[in-house]
């Protein structure tokens, strides 16, 4: 017996970085995607103009749910801003008082 309590909680690691698989070759898939659904309202499909405009709030969301999970897995906004080409400060008040 050392004579000091235990840890009323216990200590946790620091979040480990994943490593990142084939995001390259996803992110030119959705792209591919988005353009020929451009050209498919191009075409004269005007009642898809709507759902490729609704496109836009929805990369909007999922942009933010990933500064979300980015900060909680231990990304700093000096980090996210450099990826996104912006500064931390402007990161942090763009998404920053996002729930």
């Amino acid at each position: 017996m050392n004579g000091v309590n235990n840890r009323l909680t216990p200590v946790r690691p620091a979040p480990r970085r994943r490593t990142v698989v084939e995001n390259d070759e996803f992110a030119a898939f959705t792209r591919r995607i988005i353009a020929a659904h451009g050209r498919r309202v191009a075409d004269g499909d005007v009642e898809a103009l709507r759902d490729l405009v609704a496109l836009s709030e929805t990369l909007d969301n999922a942009i933010g749910q990933a500064v979300i999970g980015l900060r909680a897995f231990g990304y700093s906004w000096a980090e996210i801003g450099t990826r996104l080409g912006i500064s931390r400060q402007a990161a942090q008040q763009r998404w920053g008082g996002t729930p």
